[in-house]
């Protein structure tokens, strides 16, 4: 049906039903009269790139202009300092001669990033990668990609699994030797 939308010729039909029999690729150009390939008038190897034209293919100004190649974004100041910091400031300097607040703000500063950085715990990494792992194998199999993503994320999640035993086992021993020093005598759990 398609041969017939685009008007082929008998012959270029027969060259085409000739090429999906062999089951080879079908040709860029098929040539209307004979199975032939007009030779060019001029003809340049194959291996060397087209040159260019002699005449460039510039746009016109207004085409570049049209675009948003020539807008500027407009300036948004910042506050580079806070007003009400600096006004504090002056009022401190004015009032006791020294600049007391800054350093206070410092050293309040210094300690509470100190404080807020809690040790991450491996055991909870651990199991939040395993979730991970977990769904993103949903989602594959989800996608139908399943069969080629479970052997690997198997394996990964096993690893993890691996190391959460070992950090259980090291907490378990830790626990049991603070519960031994802790009661008189000195039995051990077993």
């Amino acid at each position: 049906a398609m041969m017939e939308e685009s008007k082929l010729t008998r012959f270029q039909r027969r060259y085409l039903m000739d090429c999906v029999e062999r089951g080879g690729t079908l040709p860029l150009q098929c040539h209307p009269t004979s199975s032939k390939e007009p030779v060019p008038a001029f003809s340049r190897p194959v291996c060397q790139p087209s040159r260019l034209s002699a005449k460039p293919h510039l746009r016109p100004a207004k085409a570049c202009q049209a675009g948003d190649a020539y807008t500027r974004e407009k300036f948004k100041p910042r506050a580079r300092r806070d007003l009400e910091k600096e006004k504090q400031r002056l009022q401190n300097i004015l009032a006791t001669g020294k600049d007391v607040v800054e350093h206070k703000v410092k050293q309040t500063l210094v300690q509470t990033k100190e404080e807020e950085i809690p040790e991450p715990d491996r055991f909870e990494e651990l199991v939040n990668e395993v979730q991970e792992r977990k769904e993103f194998l949903a989602e594959m199999e989800a996608l139908g990609q399943g069969k080629k993503y479970r052997r690997i994320v198997l394996t990964e999640i096993s690893q993890k699994m691996r190391e959460m035993e070992i950090i259980d086992k090291k907490r378990s021993e830790e626990i049991r030797e603070i519960m031994t020093k802790d009661i008189p005598g000195g039995n051990k759990f077993d």
